[in-house]
C-alpha cells in the first residue's frame, strides 16, 4: 500500500514509444497515386484523404479513419450480383422488422448506418460491400467496427482484405450473435501498395438475411512521414522515416521499406520465422508446424502468418490440452554476462479463455537441478491478432528458453517470428548437462498464496488448506472456505505490497501495461512515500491499445457490493481509466474516470451489486506517455466490500428512499450498459423531494446507453404484512419516450404491477400499487423498476419510493395493462380483464383504447342472453379513492359491441350508492369517451354497472380511467390546466413514433416551450406542446387527437397557437385535420416562424360522420429546435364561427367547409372533362378507429388544404399511420 497524502505528477522513464497513426505533412502534396486514403494527411487540407471518410477533423493521437454514415458512405459501394445487397439506411425509415431500430454513432432512429434487408429469395446469395482503394497499412493498423445481425437471419458474416492476388479473411462468424449492436475488432497487419476491405452477408433459404453496419474505424494505420532529423537514439531509415530503436529488427516493417529489417543491420540476430523449419528450437509433440491454407477448419485457427501476413505463410502451432503442454526448447546458451539476452517473439492465443502460453527459463550446470523459472505468461482469449512480446534474459549460469502452450476446447495456441538477440550466445559445443527437470507447465487457474500448494490428496484445480481441498468454484466467492481465509486471499482485495497483487493479471497486448511498481521506481512529486501501486507502464506489444488487468473469477456477489479504490490520473487531451465488469463474455462499465490534468491521489466508491454468475473486474487504462506533462495512470488500495451474497446490512431493508443520502436498498441491474444512475438536481433535470436534491435517472440518450432496457431492483425484502403499498413519485417526459414498468420477482416468478408509457408531461406524477403476499408467509420478494428504451427523445426518473403496510388508494390512472387495478366485479364474476391478441376472443374490441393494439388489455363483460338475461345488470366496483382535495374529473373510455349492447350506468358510492351518468353503449368501432365530476369529503368508490338489452353476441367494455383535478371541459375543448383532457398523444409508428406533449413555463424543460400559456397568461400555465426538432426529414408527425365526435352540418374549433422558429430559415407547420370513416381532410393549417406569441385561430368544421379533429404538427423544412404550442382549443358543437379578420401574419383563415368542398368537387370535375388530370381519393384503411371492416362505398375526403385565397393542394401528403 502506497501512501497518497503527497499529490501530483507521476513521471516515468522509459524508452518512448510513438503512435504511426495520423500524421500531417504540410509541405507538399503527392502525387495522387501515392497520396490518396493512405492514412496521411499529405495535403495541407487533407484533400487527399477525403474520398474515403476523412471529414477534417484536425489530426491527433490515435485519431481514426472513420466512417459513420451520417454523410455519405464515404467511398464504400455494394458489389453485390443479386437482389441481396447493401444500400445506406435508417431505422427510422423502417420502423418494423428485424433491423436495428437505431443506428450506432447516435444512438436514434435519425442515425444513418449501411444495411442490407431481408430477402426472400429461394438461392443463396451474398451482399458484398467493398472498401474504396486503400494504400499501405502500417504493422500496427487496427480495424474496428460495429455489426448488427439478428441471431437465426443470417447464415454467415466475414470480413476480407484484399490485396495483390491474394484475398484474406480477417474475420467469420455463423453465429449466434447476441441482440443489438456488436463491436468487431481485427488487424490488418502490414500491408503494402493497394488494398480494399469487404464485408459480406451471406443468407441461405432459410435466413431473411437482415444485417447493419456502423462505425467503421481505422486506428494506427498510417506509416510514419519523413523526417530531416530524428530524435536521439532512434534510427534513421533509408525513406527518412524515424523509428524508435525497439523496432529495429523486430520482424515488423516499421520504416514502411524494410530498412529497419536489412540484413546488414540485423544480421548479427538469430530469426527464426518457421518457413523453411524449426531453425535452432526443438519442439515436444504438441507443437505442429503448419501454415494457414490447407490447415483444419477449426474457427480459431490463424487465417495468416505473421512473417508474410499470408495464408501460405507458416507457423507453429498447438492445441495441447491443459496438464499436457507443448514445450518448444531453445538451444542450450552460454551465461548471458554483462549483456542481456533478448528474445522477441509473436503469439497467437485464440478460441479459447483456458489458453495458456507460458516462457520459462532453465539455468543449467549449478550441481542439483533448478526448476524452471517462469518469466512471462500470457493466457486467456487475445483474438485474432499476432501479438508481440520481448523478454530480456540475465543470467550467470548456462540457461535454456522454454516456451509451454496449452488451450481449451476449441483453442489454439501460435508462435511465429522468435528473434534472438546477438547476445544470446549458444554453448560451443554438444552439452554434457542434466537432463531438463520435470517443471510446472500446468499454469494454476488463478494466482495463489506462496505458501499454499496443490495436495497429491486434492484433485487437479482444487486449493488444499490443511486438511481441506477447496473445490474451483468456491474460490474468490467472497465466503471463507479455509480457517485462515487462504481461498480469499487473492482475489481484488490488495495494496499491491505482496507479489502476488490479489490476483490480478496484466492481460495487455499493446503498448501499454499494466505494473506493479514501487514508489522508489517512480518519479515526480506525485510518486508515493513508500509502497507499491499498479501503475500504467511502457510494453512491448506493437499494437495501440489499452492496457487491461483482469481478477480472477469472483463471486456470485450480494446486492451490497462495493468496491473502493485509490486512483490517479493525468493525461490529457485523451485518456481514461475505467473499471469493467466481464460476465459470461459480456463487459458491462461500471466505473470511468476521464482525462485529467490535475494529477493526484483521489479515492472513490463503486456499486458492483448482485452478480448470479462468477465475474470478473478489468480496469482498464489509456495514457499519452509520450505527450506534455509528465502523463501517467494508478491504482492502489483496492477492497471489495460486502460481496457476499449472504450480508446484509441495515441499508438492504430501506426500500422507502427519498434517494438524498444515497440508493438505500436500490441498485442498478446488470443485463446491459443502460443503466440508471444516483443524479444530483441540474437545470431541466430536477428531483421531486426538494427540486434541488438528489433522484434515479435514466437518459435514453446517455451514448453510453445500447441496451433495450434498464433495471433498478430492491435486495431481496420480507414482507412485513400481508398487503403492503408501494408508492412512487415518477417522471416521464420527452416526445419519443419509452415505459416505465414496475414488476415484483417472488420464487423465480415476476408479476407485473404497474406501466406507463409514453409521455406523461413535464412534471412529477406520484403512483402507487398493492403488494399482496400470502398471510404468514415469509418467502422474500424484490421489487424491480424496468425502462423500456422504446424511444431516444426524453427522460425517465424515479424519486421518493415509500412502502406501508396494508392497501394502496385506488390509482389516478388504470389502463388494464398489468392488473384489474383492484376492481372487484361481485360473486358472479362477469367481468374479465383480457386482450385480443389472439384474434379469437369470443367477445369484446378488437384492440383497446390504451395502445390501440390487440396485445393492450381493458375490462369486458358479455351481455348476450346466455350470460346475461336481459335486463339483469353485471357490476365492476373500484378500490376505495382517496378524497379529492378540490373538485375533480374521472374519465374512462367505454366500447359497445355492433349489435345493442345495452346501458353503461355510472354510479358512486360516498356512505350511499347514487347514480351520475347514463349511457346508451351504442355499438361501433370507436372507443367513446365518458366523464363524470366528482366531489366527495371523504373516500368513495365508482362502480360501472352493465344493463343488458338481451341482444346475442354483445358486450361492454371499459379502459383508461383518468381522475384529474377540476371540472369535466366540454367535448373537444380543453384549457390543458390539469391535463390534455380527452384529447390523445398516442405516437403512431408509421409517423415516427413521436408524442405531443403538456407542460408549463413554470417548470425547466430540456425542450424550446412558450414562457406562458394563454389561459392564465403566467409562467404557471400550462399548455400543450410539442418539439419538432426531433423530427427527421420524410413525412413524420405528431398528432394529438380529440375524442370521436359526432355529424355535424356546421360547428366551430377555435384555439390558440403557438409557432416560434427562427426568422426566414426553419419553420414548422401545424395542420388541422379531420378523421372519419369517409378519409382524411385538412381543413387549416399554418406555417410560422413568429417567435413569443399566441395567436388565435378558428375553423368551421362539418362532416356527415362521426369524426375526430387532429393537430399535425410536422416540418416545412430541415429539423430546427422550435416549438409548437396549443391552448385553450374549444369546440362548439352547432354553432357556426364568427368570421374575424386574420391575424397578422396568418396563412390561414376561417372557411366554411362545406362551400370549399363544393368548389374543390367542381374544381375535379373541371380538370376530368378536360382530360388534365384526376382525382385523388385518400380513402385510407389502416389503423383508423372508424374504419369497417367492408370498404366504404361512398367516396371518401380528398386530402386537400384549404386557403383564404382559394383551393391549394398541399406539397406533401401526410402519411396515415
Amino acid at each position: 500500500m502506497a501512501d497518497h497524502s503527497a499529490p501530483g505528477p507521476l513521471a516515468v522513464t522509459l524508452p518512448a514509444a510513438r503512435s504511426p497513426g495520423w500524421a500531417w505533412v504540410p509541405s507538399h502534396c503527392r502525387s495522387p497515386g501515392q497520396a490518396a486514403c493512405n492514412f496521411v494527411c499529405d495535403c495541407r487540407d487533407c484533400s487527399d484523404e477525403a474520398q474515403c471518410g476523412y471529414r477534417g477533423a484536425s489530426p491527433a493521437l490515435g485519431t481514426p479513419f472513420a466512417c459513420d454514415f451520417e454523410q455519405d458512405s464515404c467511398g464504400w459501394r455494394d458489389i453485390s450480383t443479386s437482389g441481396y445487397s447493401w444500400l445506406r439506411d435508417r431505422a427510422g425509415a423502417a420502423l418494423e422488422g428485424p433491423g436495428p431500430h437505431s443506428d450506432h454513432t447516435l444512438g436514434t432512429d435519425l442515425g444513418w448506418y449501411m444495411a442490407v434487408g431481408t430477402h426472400r429469395g429461394k438461392e443463396a446469395s451474398t451482399a458484398a460491400l467493398r472498401s474504396p482503394t486503400l494504400r499501405e497499412a502500417a504493422p500496427s493498423c487496427k480495424l474496428r467496427l460495429w455489426y448488427h445481425a439478428a441471431s437465426g437471419d443470417v447464415a454467415e458474416l466475414r470480413l476480407e482484405v484484399t490485396h495483390g492476388s491474394e484475398t484474406l479473411t480477417l474475420w467469420q462468424s455463423t453465429g449466434s450473435w447476441d441482440l443489438g449492436w456488436q463491436e468487431l475488432a481485427v488487424t490488418t497487419g502490414r500491408i503494402r501498395g493497394d488494398f480494399r476491405v469487404t464485408f459480406s452477408a451471406t443468407r441461405n433459404a432459410t435466413h431473411g438475411g437482415a444485417v447493419a453496419l456502423d462505425d467503421l474505424e481505422f486506428w494506427d494505420c498510417g506509416l510514419p512521414t519523413p523526417q530531416a532529423s530524428c530524435p536521439l537514439g532512434h534510427h534513421h531509415c533509408q525513406n527518412k522515416v524515424c523509428v524508435e530503436p525497439q523496432q529495429l529488427c523486430d520482424g515488423e516493417d516499421n520504416c514502411g521499406d524494410l530498412s529497419d529489417e536489412d540484413p546488414l543491420t540485423c544480421g548479427h540476430h538469430t530469426a527464426t520465422d518457421f518457413e523453411t523449419g524449426l531453425g535452432p528450437w526443438n519442439r515436444s509433440e504438441g507443437w505442429s508446424w503448419n501454415h494457414s491454407a490447407g490447415g483444419p477448419e477449426r474457427p480459431s485457427w490463424p487465417r495468416r502468418d505473421h512473417s508474410r501476413n499470408s495464408a501460405q505463410g507458416s507457423f507453429l502451432v498447438s492445441v495441447a490440452e491443459p496438464g499436457t503442454p507443448a514445450i518448444l526448447s531453445s538451444p542450450e546458451f552460454q551465461a548471458s554476462g554483462a549483456s542481456n539476452c533478448s528474445l522477441i517473439f509473436y503469439h497467437y492465443l485464440h478460441g479459447s479463455e483456458a489458453g495458456c502460453l507460458q516462457l520459462f527459463l532453465q539455468t543449467l550446470g549449478s550441481s542439483a537441478p533448478q526448476a524452471p523459472v517462469l518469466l512471462r505468461r500470457r493466457r486467456g482469449e487475445l483474438g485474432t491478432a499476432w501479438v508481440r512480446d520481448r523478454v530480456d534474459i540475465q543470467s550467470a549460469h548456462p540457461f535454456q528458453i522454454l516456451l509451454a502452450g496449452q488451450t481449451g476446447p476449441g483453442g489454439v495456441v501460435g508462435l511465429d517470428d522468435l528473434i534472438l538477440s546477438d547476445h544470446c550466445r549458444p554453448v560451443p559445443e554438444v552439452s554434457t548437462l542434466q537432463p531438463l527437470p520435470p517443471g510446472p507447465w500446468a499454469p494454476a487457474p488463478q494466482p495463489l498464496p506462496p505458501s499454499s500448494r496443490f495436495q497429491d490428496s486434492c484433485k487437479q484445480g482444487h486449493f488444499a488448506c490443511g486438511d481441506l481441498c477447496v473445490p474451483p468454484e468456491q474460490l474468490c466467492d467472497f465466503e471463507e472456505q479455509c480457517a485462515g481465509g487462504e481461498d480469499e486471499q487473492a482475489c481484488g482485495t490488495t495494496d499491491f505490497e505482496s507479489l502476488e497483487a490479489g490476483g490480478w493479471e496484466d492481460t495487455s497486448v499493446g503498448r501499454l501495461q499494466w505494473r506493479r511498481l514501487s514508489a522508489q521506481e517512480s518519479q515526480g512529486s506525485s510518486a508515493a512515500a513508500a509502497g507499491h501501486f499498479l501503475s500504467l507502464q511502457r510494453a512491448w506489444g506493437q499494437l495501440s491499445t489499452e492496457a487491461r488487468v483482469l481478477t480472477p473469477l469472483l463471486g456470485p456477489s450480494g446486492p451490497s457490493c462495493e468496491l473502493h479504490l485509490a486512483y490517479y490520473l493525468q493525461s490529457q487531451p485523451r485518456g481514461f481509466l475505467a473499471l469493467v465488469v466481464v460476465d459470461n463474455g459480456s463487459r458491462e462499465l461500471a466505473w470511468q474516470a476521464l482525462s485529467s490534468s490535475a494529477g493526484g491521489w483521489k479515492v472513490d466508491k463503486v456499486l458492483l451489486g448482485a452478480h448470479r454468475r462468477p465475474f470478473q473486474l478489468e480496469f482498464v487504462g489509456l495514457v499519452d506517455l509520450d505527450g506534455p506533462d509528465q502523463q501517467g495512470a494508478g491504482v492502489d488500495n483496492v477492497t471489495l466490500r460486502d460481496c457476499s451474497p449472504t450480508v446484509t446490512t441495515k441499508r438492504d431493508r430501506e426500500v422507502s428512499c427519498n434517494f438524498e443520502r444515497d440508493t438505500c436498498s436500490w441498485y442498478p441491474g446488470h443485463l446491459s450498459d443502460t443503466h440508471w444512475r444516483w443524479v444530483e438536481s441540474r437545470g431541466p433535470d430536477h428531483d421531486h423531494t426538494t427540486g434541488q436534491g438528489h433522484f434515479v435517472l435514466l437518459d435514453p440518450t446517455d451514448p453510453l446507453a445500447w441496451g433495450h432496457s434498464a433495471h433498478l431492483l430492491s435486495r431481496p425484502q420480507v414482507p412485513a404484512a400481508p398487503t403492503e403499498c408501494l408508492s412512487f413519485w415518477y417522471y416521464l417526459h420527452g416526445p419519443q419516450i419509452g415505459t416505465l414498468r414496475l414488476a415484483m420477482r417472488r420464487e423465480g416468478e415476476e408479476t407485473h404491477l404497474w406501466s406507463r408509457s409514453g409521455t406523461q408531461g413535464n412534471r412529477w406524477h406520484e403512483a402507487w400499487a398493492t403488494l399482496s403476499h400470502q398471510p404468514g408467509s415469509r418467502a422474500q420478494y424484490q421489487l424491480l423498476f424496468e425502462g423500456l428504451r422504446d424511444g431516444y427523445h426524453g427522460t425517465m426518473a424515479l424519486d421518493d419510493v415509500a412502502v406501508r403496510p396494508g392497501p394502496c388508494w385506488a390509482p389516478h390512472h388504470c389502463s388494464f395493462e398489468d392488473s384489474d387495478c383492484g376492481f372487484s366485479s361481485g360473486g358472479r364474476g362477469l367481468w374479465r380483464r383480457q386482450a385480443n391478441a389472439s384474434g379469437h376472443t369470443a367477445w369484446g374490441p378488437p384492440t383497446d383504447h390504451t395502445t390501440e393494439t390487440a396485445q393492450g388489455h381493458y375490462m369486458v363483460v358479455d351481455t348476450s342472453p346466455d350470460a346475461l338475461p336481459r335486463g339483469q345488470t353485471a357490476s365492476l366496483t373500484s378500490k376505495e379513492y382517496r378524497p379529492p382535495a378540490q373538485p375533480a374529473c374521472l374519465t374512462f373510455w367505454y366500447h359497445g359491441s355492433l349489435h345493442n349492447p345495452g346501458t353503461l350506468r355510472v354510479h358512486l358510492e360516498k356512505g350511499g350508492k347514487h347514480q351520475v351518468l347514463s349511457l346508451s353503449a351504442h355499438g361501433g368501432l370507436a372507443w367513446r369517451l365518458g366523464s363524470v365530476d366528482v366531489q366527495a369529503e371523504q373516500a368513495w368508490r365508482v362502480v360501472f354497472e352493465a344493463v343488458a338489452a338481451g341482444v346475442a353476441h354483445s358486450y361492454v367494455a371499459l379502459d383508461d380511467l383518468l381522475l384529474q383535478d377540476g371540472p369535466c371541459p366540454r367535448p373537444g375543448s380543453c384549457d390543458f390546466e390539469s391535463g390534455l383532457c380527452g384529447w390523445s398523444h398516442l405516437a403512431w409508428p408509421s409517423l415516427g413514433g413521436y408524442s405531443w406533449d403538456w407542460g408549463g413555463g413554470a417548470t425547466p424543460s430540456r425542450y424550446p416551450q412558450p414562457p406562458v400559456d394563454h389561459t392564465l397568461g403566467t409562467k404557471a400555465g400550462h399548455f400543450a406542446f410539442f418539439e419538432t426538432g426531433v423530427l427527421g426529414p420524410g413525412g413524420r408527425a405528431a398528432w394529438l387527437r380529440s375524442e370521436p365526435l359526432p355529424a355535424t352540418p356546421a360547428s366551430c374549433l377555435r384555439f390558440w397557437y403557438y409557432v416560434g422558429f427562427p426568422e426566414h430559415f426553419y419553420k414548422g407547420e401545424l395542420r388541422v385535420l379531420l378523421r372519419s370513416a369517409q378519409g382524411q381532410l385538412a381543413v387549416w393549417g399554418t406555417g410560422g416562424h413568429r417567435r413569443h406569441q399566441w395567436l388565435e385561430a378558428q375553423v368551421e368544421v362539418a362532416s356527415t360522420k362521426e369524426f375526430q379533429v387532429v393537430f399535425e404538427a410536422t416540418l416545412g423544412g430541415q429539423p430546427a429546435l422550435g416549438p409548437i404550442a396549443l391552448d385553450d382549443v374549444e369546440y362548439l358543437a352547432g354553432q357556426r364561427c364568427q368570421q374575424a379578420a386574420p391575424s397578422p401574419g396568418d396563412t390561414a383563415a376561417p372557411v366554411s367547409v362545406p362551400t370549399a368542398v363544393g368548389s374543390a368537387l367542381l374544381l375535379l370535375m373541371l380538370l376530368v372533362l378536360l382530360g388534365l388530370g384526376g382525382r385523388r381519393w385518400l380513402q385510407k384503411r389502416g389503423s383508423c378507429p372508424f374504419q369497417s371492416n367492408t370498404e366504404a362505398t361512398a367516396p371518401g375526403f380528398d386530402n386537400i388544404l384549404f386557403n383564404a385565397d382559394g383551393v391549394t393542394l398541399p406539397a406533401s401528403v401526410t402519411s396515415e399511420p
